[in-house]
């Protein structure tokens, strides 16, 4: 199976993913993580991005098309692709048709976690963990058993990402919904789109997903 999985910051689709990798031996295809390690390891791809970046400039559909085929090449023909943070406009998702049917794949489901916006600028300003650990905690629906002492470590530090606020996660919203409109009804069309509810619980989301793939 080959799935673009779509989802605003706080939806959980970075553990989604994971469980995928994980279960299926699925490969997650984040454009940006590939992009730094093409760059890192001197790919021919990764030079013409280096040579652009270095010069200021933004690097081309081209070149992000190319750095998935190289990803799709070194994957085994059984791995099903997680495709994230690609495409994001029309004519990358154009492009994704092209680069799958030349190497005999096709894309299988576009899913999309679905959220009430309000519960997830609540659910999102309310996190912080351990700063010994790193154990996640909730303002809400988490808390530590013995506030102030982390349940794995005991540690009494805590810490939030300084970008966790209603303010930030509202713009990320915004910035989502903007990015993934223009590639929607590509997909539409051919019946790929999926919603899933992003606000269940962790493992109820996994399994929806799953019966997704299964079906």
């Amino acid at each position: 199976m080959n799935i673009i999985l779509l989802g605003p910051p706080g939806a959980g689709k970075g553990t989604q993913a994971a469980r995928l990798m994980a279960d299926r031996g699925m490969v997650q295809l984040s454009t940006g993580d590939m992009l730094r390690a093409a760059v890192r390891e001197g790919t021919p791809v990764g030079q013409q991005a280096k040579a652009v970046m270095d010069a200021g400039g933004l690097v081309s559909d081209e070149i992000v098309s190319a750095l998935i085929g190289e990803a799709l090449d070194r994957m085994a023909p059984e791995q099903g692709a997680i495709f994230d943070g690609y495409p994001r406009t029309a004519a990358q998702a154009e492009a994704l048709d092209g680069i799958l049917a030349a190497r005999g794949r096709a894309l299988d489901l576009v899913i999309e976690l679905d959220v009430d916006e309000e519960a997830l600028v609540e659910r999102v300003t309310g996190r912080f963990t351990c700063a010994r650990c790193g154990t996640g905690y909730h303002d809400v629906f988490k808390r530590p058993a013995r506030d102030g002492v982390c349940d794995v470590c005991g540690s009494t530090e805590f810490k939030r990402r300084p970008d966790d606020t209603a303010e930030t996660v509202r713009t990320r919203l915004a910035e989502y919904r903007a990015k993934t409109a223009p590639i929607l009804p590509h997909y539409e069309k051919d019946g790929l789109v999926v919603r899933v509810d992003g606000m269940a619980d962790i493992d109820s989301v996994t399994r929806e997903i799953g019966a997704l793939l299964d079906r």
